[in-house]
Parts: structure tokens; sequence; C-alpha cells
């Protein structure tokens, strides 16, 4: 089977490029797709000539009717990933699932949705974090509450991050960005699949674990 992961940014791309690889093992195909930015529900859809921007859900309708189209007859799943960040899960989860409903095409669809950020996947693994970033701040790992609205990279760069958010916030988005990807580089490769505390990954994992199964 092939899966196209469609994410919302760099950082996301290489943690999953590592992560999917431990979920569904070498008999699949992968291709994960990263966006400059979640971008908002469109009120209609897009033409061709009003995307200016890769910005993933601003984008959606489109590359969903595109896939529907294109993978007729074809063994192709398409997961999209994105932060849930201050909006309500259930309210998303049903913008979301319209999007694919008003598709002349339906490509087989899971909606996943990283709780409250995409560090939150990092944060259920607190023995990955610890053995890439050996000195990191127990006292503030330990404090996390899984899935927690909190402001989940924020909470990550203070335990790992010399100077925490507060430095990293000095630098600028872009500085931020690069950090975020260094963190998925570094820290991706020790998560044990298996036993992350993050509910919203065990729902990632649990939905495509089980289409690799169903395609043998």
């Amino acid at each position: 089977m092939h899966f196209e992961i469609l994410v919302e940014d760099q950082s996301g791309k290489v943690m999953l490029e590592i992560l999917v690889r431990k979920i569904i093992g070498d008999r699949h195909t992968l291709k994960v797709i990263a966006y400059k930015g979640i971008g908002r529900v469109p009120t209609k859809r897009p033409d061709s000539g009003s995307v200016k921007h890769r910005m993933l859900l601003d984008n959606l309708p489109r590359l969903l009717n595109g896939y529907g189209k294109s993978w007729e007859n074809y063994p192709a799943a398409v997961f999209v990933v994105c932060d849930l960040d201050d909006q309500c899960l259930k309210t998303f989860r049903q913008e979301l699932q319209t999007i694919l409903t008003n598709c002349m095409f339906k490509p087989t669809t899971r909606f996943c949705i990283a709780v409250e950020e995409g560090e939150a996947w990092f944060l259920g693994d607190i023995a990955a974090i610890k053995s890439a970033y050996p000195r990191a701040k127990n006292s503030v790992l330990s404090n996390y509450k899984n899935d927690s609205i909190c402001g989940t990279w924020e909470h990550l760069a203070d335990a790992i991050h010399q100077g925490g958010s507060a430095d990293l916030c000095t630098k600028g988005w872009h500085a931020v960005g690069a950090e975020k990807s260094e963190w998925a580089k570094r820290i991706s490769p020790h998560m044990n699949v298996a036993e992350n505390c993050s509910p919203s990954f065990v729902y990632f994992r649990n939905k495509l674990a089980e289409l690799a199964q169903k395609a043998g």
C-alpha cells in the first residue's frame, strides 16, 4: 500500500519520515509532504489560479479530490496530520470530515490531530527525549500532562533548550522552526512507537497500523 502523509511544517516531515517507517515497516511505500503552515479550512474550494501559498488546509479540498481521482482502484491512503493549537477538537474534526465529504472523488483518508502540537508526541516518550538530550530538565518533563493544552513546544524548549522558550522566542520564528526540526531529527530515532503515552499519537499509530495490516 502507498501512504501519503501531509503535514503542516518541515519539523513534522522530519519526525514522520522516521516514525511512520517504525509503524508500517518496509513493505509499503511512503511519501511525507510538508506545507508552509496549517492555513485555514476554506469556505469554498479554491481554483488552481487562486492557490498562491503552500498552506495545508487552504489547499486540502483540491488535494483530496486530486488524490481520489488519481488513486481509483489503487491501494493508497492519505493521512492529514496537523496541530490542534487552540481549536475545539470535535469541531475541527467535523470541518476536516466535511471537506472529504464534499469531494467528488474521495480517497481513503485519515485525519490525525496532534494535541496540542506535534511536540506532544515527543513528550509522550520521555525516555526518547532523555536519550537525545541527556541534560534535559527532569523537573520540567515531569510537570507535563500528556496532550494537555499548555504551550507544548514551549514546554519542550524549557526542558531541553539552553535559555528555554524565552530565549528561542527572541530569535524569531525562523529560529524556532529550525530548532523544532533539530528536535525531530534527534528525538524521533529514539522513540518507541509501541509505548508512547500521547493519546493523539496512539490514535495516529493505530490508524496507520490498521491500514498497513489490512493491505498485508
